[in-house]
């Protein structure tokens, strides 16, 4: 599967954004679905994952929990994360990741997904 994902920019603080991760080769619906982030100096950061064909079982950092929420639109094919409440420590490269075979308990473990797509700048500005 080929993810490509768009949608950042640059927001004010408590501002919102919405990201799209757009697979193509095969359905989204059948595999786990993850939002990742790394800042500047920092390591890749779990953000937020959705399961296989499911969206009843979504998962998030601690750190984004209640502000952002990730979906999924099986006839587009594309993956969302809409962040609200944004703050100036979101900001990092915006990363989708998927896997066929991650279990629950990594959905965390960004070396578990041997999918990404590019990366997408969200700045938010204080």
């Amino acid at each position: 599967v080929q993810l490509q994902a768009f949608g950042g920019g640059l927001v004010q603080a408590g501002g919102s954004l919405r990201l799209s991760c757009v697979a193509s080769g095969r359905t989204v619906s059948g595999y786990v679905m993850a939002w990742f982030r790394q800042a500047p100096g920092k390591e890749r950061e779990f953000v937020a994952a959705i399961p296989r064909w499911s969206a009843s079982s979504t998962n998030y950092a601690s750190s984004v929990k209640g502000r952002f929420t990730i979906s999924r639109d099986s006839a587009k094919n594309t993956v969302y994360l809409q962040m609200n409440s944004l703050k100036p420590e979101d900001t990092a490269v915006y990363y989708c990741a998927a896997s066929s075979t991650i279990i629950t308990s990594e959905y965390h473990n960004a070396p578990r997904y041997p999918y990404w797509g590019q990366g997408t700048q969200v700045t938010v500005s204080s």
